[in-house]
This record gives C-alpha cells, sequence and structure tokens, in this order.
C-alpha cells in the first residue's frame, strides 16, 4: 500500500475517532445549559441534579475529546506537509483561529462550570455553561469552515506556486461550508438528544429514578424530534449545494452514470464502477432527482459519464454511505417522534424504551457515514479542482505511515473503550443523592 493511502487511512482512523466525542459535546452542553436554566428559574433541585449527572457524562466525553483531537492538526504537518505548503496560508488561518478563540473560551469556561458549583452565584454558574455551548459549538464552525474550503475553495489567489488568501470574508460566508455546518450541527444535536432520551430510557424500563429521567425524557423529546426534522431538511438543502459545486459526489451518492433531464431517482440500484453503469436498477421514481437535485422535472443533472475515469471519486463506498445515512435519517425522525408523542408515559411502551436504548450507537454511525460522503465523494481531490490528493502526502517512507497508523489504532481503541466504559458506568449508576 502507498504512502498515500496509508496517510490517508491514518487521518481517517484519527478523524473518525476524535468524531466519536464531537457531536455528543456539541449537543449535549445545550441541553445541561436548557436543564440549568430551568434550575434558575424554578429553584426545582431535580434541574440541578439533572445538570450534575448530564454534565458527569459530558465532562467525561469531553476529555477524551481534547486528547483525540490534539493530534489530527500535528498530521498536517507530518503526513500532508506538500498540503500544508501549497494551502497552509488559507487553512492555518481557520485552525488558528478555532484554537486561539474558540477552544480557548470553552476551556475556560468548562472549568468554571465544572468546579463552579456552590461557588459563584447562580447566574454567573448558568453563563458558564452557556459560553461552554457557544464556544463548542463555534469551535466547530471555525473546523467546518476549513473543510468547507476544501470542499469549494474560495477568496484565494495562485501566486508564488502556492494558494494564499486573497478575500478572507469570502472563505467565512463560503455558503458549502454553512451547508456542512448546519448538517453537522443538528446532526450533533439530535445524536445528543437520543443519548439522553437512551439513557433515560434504560432506567425507566428498570424503574429507577423515575421523576428523574421522566423530567429528562420531557425535555430531550422534542429538543431530539425538532433536530431530526432539520437535519433531513438541511440534508436536502445541502444536497442541492453538492449538486452545484460538487456534480460529480451528487453523481456517486446516486450512481447517477448518464447526463440528462428528468432524471429518476431508483429506489433499489448497485453500482459497477469498472463498467460505468448500475449493475442492479430497479423501482424509479420518475423526475424525482432531478426535483431534489435542482427543483425542477425537467432538470439537467449532471452523471458520472460526465467526467474523466481519474476524476471520478470511488462510486460504491459513496453511494452506500449516502443510502445508509439517508435511510438511518428516516429511522430518527420516526423514533423521535414516537418518543415525543409518548413522553408523559414512555415507561408504560417496553418497547419503545428497549428500542431508544439499543439505538443509541446509530446516530454516530450516520454521522460518520455522512462524513464518508463528505470525504470519499470529494476524491480524488483533497482540495476541489485546485489540488489532488495524491499530490499532497508528505514524502515519506510507507514503512514509516504504516507503523504509526498501527499505533493510532492501538491508542484510539484504548481511548474509545476507556470512553464507552465510563459513560455506561456512570450512565447506569444514574443521579447522585
Amino acid at each position: 500500500m502507498d504512502v498515500v493511502m496509508l496517510s490517508r487511512l491514518q487521518f481517517a482512523v484519527a478523524v473518525f475517532f476524535h468524531f466519536i466525542f464531537v457531536p455528543l459535546t456539541l449537543g449535549l452542553s445545550v441541553l445541561i445549559a436548557i436543564m440549568e436554566t430551568k434550575y434558575v428559574r424554578t429553584g426545582d433541585e431535580t434541574y440541578k441534579k439533572m445538570a450534575k449527572f448530564w454534565g458527569k457524562l459530558f465532562l467525561i466525553n469531553f476529555a477524551l475529546g481534547v486528547v483525540t483531537g490534539i493530534t489530527l492538526e500535528f498530521q498536517f504537518g507530518t503526513n500532508w506537509s506538500r498540503y500544508s505548503e501549497y494551502v497552509g496560508d488559507i487553512f492555518g488561518s481557520l485552525l488558528a483561529i478555532e484554537a486561539t478563540v474558540a477552544f480557548f473560551l470553552e476551556s475556560t469556561f468548562i472549568a468554571v462550570w465544572a468546579f463552579g458549583w456552590e461557588r459563584v452565584s447562580k447566574k454567573v454558574h448558568l453563563a458558564a455553561i452557556w459560553l461552554v455551548a457557544l464556544a463548542g459549538n463555534l469551535s466547530a464552525l471555525w473546523i467546518i469552515l476549513a473543510n468547507g474550503w476544501m470542499q469549494h475553495p474560495v477568496g484565494y489567489v495562485l501566486r508564488n506556486g502556492r494558494a494564499e488568501l486573497s478575500d478572507f470574508l469570502s472563505v467565512v460566508v463560503n455558503p458549502f461550508a454553512w451547508g456542512q455546518y448546519g448538517h453537522t450541527i443538528f446532526a450533533s444535536w439530535m445524536l445528543s438528544g437520543f443519548f439522553v432520551l437512551g439513557v433515560s430510557a434504560w432506567h425507566l424500563a428498570r424503574k429507577s429514578h423515575l421523576d428523574f429521567f421522566r423530567l429528562s425524557v420531557r425535555i430531550a423529546a422534542p429538543f431530539t424530534l425538532i433536530f431530526a426534522l432539520l437535519v433531513a431538511v438541511q440534508g436536502h438543502n445541502h444536497a442541492q449545494i453538492v449538486a452545484k459545486y460538487q456534480p460529480a459526489k451528487l453523481a456517486a451518492m446516486e450512481s447517477h452514470w448518464e447526463t440528462g433531464k428528468n432524471v429518476p431517482m431508483y429506489l433499489l440500484a448497485w453500482p459497477d464502477q469498472d463498467g460505468r453503469k448500475n449493475a442492479i436498477e430497479a423501482l424509479p421514481i420518475p423526475n424525482m432527482l432531478s426535483i431534489l437535485a435542482f427543483d425542477a422535472a425537467d432538470a439537467e443533472v449532471k452523471g458520472l459519464d460526465a467526467f474523466p475515469a481519474e476524476d471520478v471519486p470511488p462510486v460504491l463506498p459513496t453511494f452506500l454511505s449516502f443510502r445508509f445515512m439517508a435511510g438511518c435519517g428516516a429511522v430518527f425522525i420516526l423514533l423521535a417522534a414516537a418518543a415525543w408523542w409518548k413522553r408523559k408515559d414512555l415507561e408504560e411502551h417496553p418497547r419503545l424504551l428497549k428500542a431508544l436504548t439499543l439505538l443509541i450507537p446509530l446516530p454516530y454511525l450516520s454521522i460518520m457515514a455522512g462524513w464518508a460522503v463528505a470525504e470519499i465523494g470529494r476524491q480524488p481531490w483533497i482540495v476541489y479542482n485546485l489540488m489532488r490528493t495524491s499530490d499532497a502526502a508528505s514524502p515519506v517512507p510507507s514503512s514509516s505511515v504504516g507503523l504509526s497508523l498501527a499505533a493510532f489504532v492501538v491508542v484510539y481503541t484504548f481511548l474509545g473503550i476507556v470512553d464507552i466504559y465510563l459513560l455506561r458506568k456512570y450512565a447506569r449508576k444514574g443521579p447522585q443523592d
């Protein structure tokens, strides 16, 4: 295996392990802030106990997320030095803002919140958790602005053999990046809602701390349903952005091979990339792909035949990841709607309780599939239509990257096991008196 593929695998391992922690951090901080707001407004000690219980799980997740995130940025210098040299003027500025502003703010106020119980006033403590939630989601914005620039590069000029920043505002308002950000944030908040519902369902099924977890469900259920719906709406919006700026990725997502108008969407398909066609193609919905991509039945949708073979992304993994993500989205809406409908007596519905508990991992897998679509579907470009992935890797021996990849897998597997063990342990323990 060559150094480019090994470097890609290592970065993929690092990113996917890191993203086990990120979405729960983004959404759970908001839910905790809502719970503590209710405590400050009502004086009800149950809400304070809720903020502390869910806050303990948040802190475990946050701490391990920081550890796994530190190594990511170093890879741009070790594994992707040619990429960093070529576009570091743009990419580096966004990461610098994330580290020096958003992450610093988040880290400062998370300490105030964690150690400030009974030491600062209720309103100051409440402000701290809202600032943690704001800073965490702001940190994600700068990271996704950097990724969005790789997907749709804007605001740069080619000078002295490299891409240099010429219009910072264009980078910040990049429509592709904001589409990604909305989809990612809504998915993360939905995931956090399902996490609270799943843990609460486990306790309700065992008649444990009934009042506490009933109240948790009443907060989490509408929150989860709202963001499950918003994920679907924003997903459609972002797919249209992809159709505009990355037509090859859209064609791979739908395994669409021939450019044409009035393009149907096939419910059952299986791509054959070598033959540049679908090996299976059945159950068409007339005009649906044209409508979904451009809001017009007679709209032309570019097929993969419009691109040279060397510019076509890997179709099968892109197609399957997209179908899995979209299918999960339908499940999430149905499950969130059921939890909201039964929120007042959820403990009386054992099948729903079991489903909510067992499906805690599914939003994680769905988000991972979404990022697989974003990254695999962009290939062979590391910066779309500007720099190929094959030109971006560091000139280092394959054996060195293989060794570091093995070390990453071992360390991250250990950290993942620690995170799951601690979350499971304290989630099962329930709130402390």
